[in-house]
This record gives structure tokens, sequence and C-alpha cells, in this order.
């Protein structure tokens, strides 16, 4: 079905197709709920299928509800409810690695590996990929009479200097978790600190129509009390979805690995994050593809900042939670050769859009990056990754010196502008 983007006009009811949608994904969360109320144990294939789908379920739900979440609260509450939304499917499966390491030491690496999994995603997939679908929607719409765009890409909109300024200070702050082996209470207090600094500056600006698609234009567009009553419903059914299924599929996912004979590690590193991303990135690619890749490519761009700051800062919390006592996660080579080459990334993602673009080249290069490390995880080839990251980032940082005070003072000067 084509997911038309709206903003939220009357309506007295949901569509069939939206009905149906949300039949569907409800149904997968209430069997994953059913089978943990019963304590059924799948196997560990069957439990990562069934439990995998309810958590991406979930995260339909919460992408469904959070959008139309935009059209009952002020900007300044949005933006905390959110950010704290965009990430909760991450969070409760990394939430359940973190705690349990407090009693299995060794679950500390998949807190990393889903950590680390889910913001190279991020960056490598789903900014590659709005870029280049807002190209292909742009040469699809263009006067074939008219002269051919010299540097296709994508345009941020207006106050993403925010967002990079932040997910600056954010990637320089993380570089202190590998440089002494462990995330401590104190390196997720100072990410927490960013984000809260996030929250404050982004929600002064000025209200806007919030620009829905799909089902959540649908649903933010019933009658107030209805309206209210669905998105309560939503959240309440995907948030019970993921305290049901975020442990069994972190078990499944560990227990796939052992059967399968495959590295537990990459398992959780790239199948949890998909599980948990695929609808921000389909909701990302669809804005893209109908002209609308501005606002796509700054949803990612802000949850980008949400995971680098809110998602990292909270484990070293729920570790000490669960130990009981202040703690911190302690770091293997593997685990900091991770965090070095997603730290790399994260500045060369900066790097690119410091003008305020992301181009069609800059996407492949992305994207191609991205593709490259998985078949090799060996430590020298990851090192040499992030070395070479760090190296595009050097001379993209160079290029574009010029935005860089521009950024700066919009960050911390509510009238400051970014110019071209």
């Amino acid at each position: 079905m084509s997911e038309e983007s709206t903003t939220h006009a009357s309506r007295s009811s949901l569509s069939g197709n939206a009905i149906a949608k949300l039949l569907v994904t409800l149904l997968c969360s209430m069997a994953a709920i059913a089978l943990r109320t019963m304590h059924v144990h799948l196997p560990p294939i069957e439990g990562l299928f069934v439990f995998g789908g309810a958590v991406l379920s979930a995260a339909f739900i919460l992408a469904w509800a959070a959008e139309a979440l935009q059209v009952d609260i002020a900007k300044g509450l949005a933006m905390a409810v959110l950010a704290f939304i965009a990430v909760l499917p991450e969070y409760a499966v990394d939430l359940y690695f973190a705690s349990t390491a407090a009693s299995k030491p060794e679950y500390a690496q998949y807190a990393a590996a889903n950590m680390t999994g889910s913001n190279r995603l991020l960056i490598g997939v789903g900014w590659s990929v709005v870029a280049l679908c807002s190209v292909y929607a742009a040469l699809r719409k263009r006067d074939p009479n008219a002269p051919k765009d010299p540097s296709p890409g994508v345009t941020l909109g207006e106050g993403y200097g925010v967002d990079l300024t932040i997910l600056c200070a954010a990637t320089l702050w993380s570089l202190t978790m590998p440089m002494f082996e462990q995330i401590a209470i104190w390196n997720g207090l100072g990410l927490l600190l960013l984000f809260g600094f996030y929250v404050w500056r982004v929600s002064g600006g000025a209200d806007a129509e919030p620009e829905l698609t799909g089902v959540a234009s649908e649903v933010g567009s019933l009658p107030k009390v209805r309206r209210r009553l669905t998105v309560a419903v939503l959240l309440i059914a995907a948030a019970g979805t993921l305290i049901a299924a975020a442990e069994p599929f972190a078990e499944a996912l560990i227990g796939t690995g052992e059967h399968l004979g495959v590295d537990r590690f990459i398992l959780v590193q790239w199948l949890a994050p998909l599980a948990s991303e695929a609808p921000e990135l389909i909701v990302a690619t669809i804005f893209a593809l109908h002209g609308h890749g501005s606002a796509g490519m700054g949803a990612l761009l802000s949850s980008k900042v949400n995971q680098w700051t809110l998602l990292v800062g909270t484990l070293p919390i729920a570790y000490s939670i669960a130990l009981g006592k202040p703690g911190a996660l302690h770091l293997d080579s593997r685990q900091v050769e991770e965090l070095v080459l997603t730290s790399s990334q994260s500045l060369l993602g900066i790097g690119v859009l410091l003008n305020g673009r992301l181009e069609a080249w800059e996407a492949i290069v992305l994207l191609l990056l991205f593709l490259v490390q998985l078949p090799f995880p060996q430590a020298n080839v990851r090192y040499g990754l992030s070395m070479l990251y760090v190296l595009l980032a050097i001379l993209l940082f160079i290029r574009y010196a010029r935005y860089v005070p521009q950024h700066i003072r919009l960050t911390f000067s509510k009238n400051a502008s970014v110019e071209e």
C-alpha cells in the first residue's frame, strides 16, 4: 500500500487497510505475551522468529503511536517522550543484556554488540538509503529539459546544526569508553547530560503542524477522545510486548548462534537492531520516496543522537541497578574495537553532514564502508576501517570548516542560523 504523507485532516474512523495493519501487528504482539504468560519455552530458532516478530511488531506500533502522539502534546514534552519511545525496542533488549551481565559477565559483550550494531546500521544503511531514495525521487519528478543537478543528494532542514553539535560531543565523549575499556556510570551520566541539553535545546523551536504518514496519519486525524484512547492502547500494547518478548528474543539470538554454530556476537549485533529499527527505516525511506527526504533524514539524525546519548547512557545504570551497587560494564578487546569503529563511523557521519547535505556519492561511500566490515570481523580490519573513517572525517572537516562555528553558535544561540 502507498503511504502518503499528510497532515492530520479530521476523519471519523480508520480505513480498512490501517485496521488490517494494526490487527496483524497486535496479533503478533499478543502471541508473544500469551506464550510468556503460559511459560511456553520454544526452541531457539522458533523463538527467534516468534519473539523477533513480536519485537518488530512492537517497533511498528511504537512508531505509529509516537507519530500520532505529536498531535496532542507540546513540542518540548513531545521531544522527550518521542526520543524515549524511539529507543524503546533497542533499550528493551540492551537493558536485558546489561542487567543480566551483573550475574553473567559474559552478557556484557551482547549489550555492546546490540548498541554498536544499532548505531552503525543507522548511518551505514539508514542515512545512505534515505539519501539515495531522495535522489531517485528527484530524478523521477525532474523536468527532462531542466539542467541536471551536479551534486544530487538530500538537504537537511533548519536546525540540524544542533543535532550535529550534540552528536559530535557525544562521539568524542564515547571515545572514553574504549580508552578505559569500560562503560562506567560517569560515561553514562555524561551522555545523559548531553541528551538532556539536546531535548531542552530543540524544544525551544516554534510549534509546527506534525507531518504524519500512513497509519499514524489516520490515527492522528481521529476525533480527540478516540485518538488519545487509540494511542494509549497502542503504547500499552507495545510496552507489554517488549516486556514479554525482550528476554526470550535475546536468549533466542544466543541459542540460535549456538545451535547453528554462528558467532553469537554477530547475530546479536545485526539481527536485534534489524528487528527494532526496521519500522523507523521504512518510514524514513517512504518519506524520501515521496519527495520528503529532508524529513526522513532529520528523523534518522535525531534517532542517532538519541541512541548515542540516551540508549548508551542508560546501560551502566541498568547494570548497576541489577548489581546492587555502582559498577561498570567491562569491555574486552573485541568490544573495544567495535566501539572504536562505531565512534569513527559517527565522526565521518558528522563530517558528511556539515554542509547540510548528504550527497549521493557520500551516501554510497557510507554504505560501502558499512558493507565491507560485515564479512571481515578481524581486529586489524576493524582498526584499519576506523583509521579510514577518521581520515575521511578529517578531510571533510577541513573542507567544510566554515560551517563548524555556525553550528556551534546555532546550538547555543536561538537566533543563529546556518548560512549556505
